[in-house]
């Protein structure tokens, strides 16, 4: 664990002493090295990243691709894709901007960073296609699949409780005999 998490940092003293160099960060690791405990993740993170030195800090930009699995949120299928995080950091030994992150000890430690971007690219109600009918609320079909017959008719749940009166057939003239 700790030589996953070791790929993920960078010696900032390096890059600073010479502003226009750069480094690669490609690694494939699982997604608790970063930290992350989520169900949704359905195999390695795949990290690719380049920093930059530049004078005002080191810039970290790249991609950060998670593989994920989840269930429709309208017809509960099983449905599968790739989050990919676009990443575009800056860090700074004196941070001067509030965007930008600290250097600590010269290293740039981009676990934390890692870990947000994919906690915060993760699909939260996912759909397995744009145009999901989902299922019946009466009877459970998949409305996918085909239609079902039931009366969805939205109802006006104000009149509801006319909904047990039963008149009479009865002509009445109104005496109430």
């Amino acid at each position: 664990m700790a030589n996953l998490a070791h790929a993920l940092r960078i010696n900032a003293a390096e890059l600073l002493r010479q502003p226009g160099s750069t480094r690669r960060i490609e690694a494939e690791l699982p997604a608790t090295a970063v930290g992350v405990e989520d169900g949704r993740v359905s195999g390695d993170l795949r990290v690719d990243l380049v920093a930059a030195s530049g004078i005002d800090g080191v810039s970290v930009h790249g991609t950060i691709s998670t593989p994920w699995h989840a269930a429709c949120r309208r017809c509960l299928t099983d449905v599968d894709g790739v989050a990919v995080s676009d990443v575009d950091e800056l860090y700074q030994v004196d941070p001067q901007d509030a965007d930008s992150l600290e250097i600590v000890a010269d290293q740039i430690d981009l676990v934390p960073v890692v870990r947000e971007y994919v906690l915060l690219d993760l699909p939260e109600a996912p759909l397995c296609r744009p145009d999901c009918a989902g299922i019946c609320p009466e009877c459970g079909a998949d409305r996918n699949l085909g239609e079902c017959h039931c009366d969805v008719a939205p109802k006006d749940l104000r009149w509801s409780a006319l909904d047990g009166l039963r008149l009479d057939d009865g002509a009445s003239d109104g005496s109430g005999e």
